[in-house]
């Protein structure tokens, strides 16, 4: 559809989706800043003309329902879903004779005509050759001010196992370190990390091509979760419905699009020592912290003429990775219904749970533990099993209507009998878990009545919450919200500064043995210096700081049975309070100095009346300075 990222950006432009900024503004930290108050205001893609190199920069280009359904080629997402459903339909349905055997063939032909294509010559990503590679040319970002250095962030990063050949293209920032060198962040469960280990095996130095731009179709398939044996190439081809054009690299043998805008071509050794990558502040809303990485060396860098640099800025939501979460949810419904879970009849991952922390899906109940089959389906399947809290509801909620989805929560859910805890997998960037990259998860059984369950069992008294009793009583507690009790939403959310070991238990023990709490389902207990009015800033950092087996838990009462209440502990965790031993990360968040340089720039840069800097609402949650969030002074 897009034959360059140029056409792309003159599609926007044409509907009025685009602002040029002429007037300069840096990669380091300013662009940053700009994005992220459009962003989070409902802005526009912006290109950044002058930002002291020869390339322009497009930013925010997926950051509405609008762009990224332009961006697919789709009048809405749901089309995609009901594309792949007939497909998938085609092929799955079931095939009594021979001539029924036969009407496979027409789809068989049109998936060959979606794969990837080989052709000789040099691409139009190979029109200019750099005499001598070098990145400090291209307009790469440095993000946040704890950063560890500019990076990459929206690299399609090519890889082929050396034994299979098969391809994977990801999406991994990359830290630059020299003009001809930079880190690569590969995620321990990622195609190209193993890749890299069969390479380290082999004992052989693994080739590497970078690409950039072209098509904005190549930037969404390189972060779609497809099984390791699906080319992403493959799902370009379905999306855009023709093959993809692949060119060979000049000083490798990989293959990448020959519409792309740059190709940095390169090689990783697995025998070169590891390198120290980061801080990066990440699509968590925190930094990740330093950690050793393989280097990435570079040896060729080309590009088309009149390339632009595209880039995009992670951080506390929504970013524009949200509308490319949104567009994988939908895309991958239909699949996880035909291949794992039949019973689902819907899915959401809400923007504060940064992809991962929180799944919900919707079901057609059909008989007891349903909703356990499915939490153990979900986990089971590919990259699911990152999800941290996953929500099972009945067929007939609306998973977007949050209000409505709480108060069925708490009509339905049975706090002792309807939660349930695993272990297993988490992402790598969930700092919460005790360990790395392992940790639990929560399932919550919404589903309602049903074979297994009755809301007769439910008790019908009402919620008592002593809210002048808990501040009397508890002086170290900061705020209090207990309105959504009155809404019908059986949570009460309490703010609150730690000073001593097990706090948060002893207070709540003191709180329900009392008897300050009674009939209340979950009580969340978080900072102080939470706003909590935001229920969106409450949902994002609760959900990031919990390990669910860690940090919920049941009160017994004086005859040793558990009150129905579930305690959760959102608060950030310390090695002096928590016996937490791992470094928890800082929240993310501008510094003056740019905030105060955007400012002074935004008359100049045609976007409207001045927009604040969404970092002013979360400095206060930044502890000390720098990435690492250090013990309260």
């Amino acid at each position: 559809m897009y034959h360059s990222l140029l056409q792309f950006i003159s599609a926007l432009e044409s509907q009025g989706e685009l602002v040029r900024i002429k007037e300069f503004v840096s990669p380091n930290l300013e662009i940053t800043e700009v994005a992220d108050r459009m962003v989070k205001n409902g802005g526009k893609a912006l290109l950044f003309e002058n930002n002291g190199t020869d390339f322009p920069l497009l930013i925010n280009a997926f950051a509405s329902d609008r762009r990224i359904c332009k961006a697919l080629g789709v009048n809405q997402l749901d089309d995609i879903e009901s594309a792949i459903a007939k497909l998938m339909k085609e092929f799955l349905g079931p095939r009594k004779g021979l001539l029924e055997k036969l009407k496979v063939l027409p789809a068989l032909k049109k998936v060959a005509s979606w794969m990837p294509k080989s052709v000789k010559g040099r691409g139009q990503c190979q029109e200019i050759i750099m005499e001598k590679p070098d990145l400090t040319k291209l307009p790469i970002l440095t993000c946040w001010p704890f950063d560890g250095g500019p990076f990459i962030t929206l690299p399609g990063v090519h890889t082929r196992d050396p034994e299979t050949g098969a391809r994977n293209l990801g999406m991994y920032r990359m830290q630059v370190f020299k003009p001809d060198m930079t880190g690569m962040h590969w995620h321990l469960h990622k195609g190209s990390a193993k890749h890299y280990q069969h390479y380290k095996e082999l004992g052989k130095r693994m080739p590497v091509s970078v690409t950039l731009g072209g098509d904005p179709v190549y930037t969404y398939a390189a972060t779609a979760p497809l099984p390791e044996e699906v080319d992403e190439y493959l799902l370009a081809g379905f999306l855009r419905k023709k093959k993809v054009e692949l060119v060979k690299c000049l000083t490798n043998d990989l293959e990448v699009p020959a519409d792309v805008d740059f190709v940095i071509e390169g090689y990783v050794d697995p025998a070169e020592e590891l390198i120290l990558e980061g801080p990066f502040g990440d699509h968590t809303g925190f930094y990740s912290l330093a950690d050793m990485f393989p280097r990435f060396h570079v040896t060729c860098i080309t590009h088309r003429k009149n390339a632009v640099y595209p880039a995009t800025i992670v951080g506390i939501p929504p970013q524009e990775d949200a509308w490319i979460g949104k567009a994988t949810e939908r895309i991958f419904l239909m699949p996880v219904k035909m291949t794992v879970a039949p019973e689902v009849t819907n899915m959401h991952m809400p923007a504060e749970g940064v992809f991962h922390n929180i799944t919900m899906v919707s079901i057609r109940k059909e008989y007891p533990g349903q909703a356990l089959k499915i939490m153990s389906s979900l986990w089971g399947a590919g990259q699911m099993m990152f999800n941290k809290i996953l929500l099972v509801t009945g067929q007939e909620i609306d998973l977007t209507k949050y209000r409505n989805l709480a108060r069925l929560i708490s009509e339905r859910v049975d706090p002792v009998n309807d939660i349930h805890f695993f272990r297993g997998p988490v992402d790598i960037l969930d700092h919460s878990s005790n360990r790395y990259a392992y940790g639990s998860k929560i399932g919550i059984d919404a589903t309602g009545p049903g074979p297994d369950k009755s809301l007769s069992d439910q008790t019908s008294k009402s919620p008592v919450v002593c809210v002048e009793k808990m501040r009397a009583g508890f002086p170290e507690i900061k705020d209090i919200r207990a309105d959504l009790v009155a809404d019908g939403i059986s949570l009460v959310i309490i703010a609150v500064k730690k000073s001593k070991k097990q706090h948060i238990r002893l207070m709540a023990a003191d709180l329900l043995l009392n008897k300050w709490l009674e009939q209340v389902k979950f009580i969340l207990f978080v900072d102080e210096q939470t706003d909590l009015a935001s229920l969106s800033q409450i949902t994002w950092l609760a959900a990031n700081n919990i390990d669910p087996m860690r940090d919920c838990f049941y009160q017994e009462d004086d005859h040793g049975n558990r009150i129905p209440a579930l305690c959760i502990d959102g608060t950030r965790k310390t090695r002096e309070l928590d016996d937490f031993q791992r470094d928890w990360p800082n929240v993310i968040a501008m510094d003056d100095r740019t905030i105060s340089a955007i400012d002074a720039k935004w008359t100049h840069l045609g976007l409207g009346p001045l927009v604040p800097s969404p970092s002013l609402i979360y400095k206060s949650l930044v502890i000390s300075n720098g990435a690492v969030s250090k013990a309260m002074e």
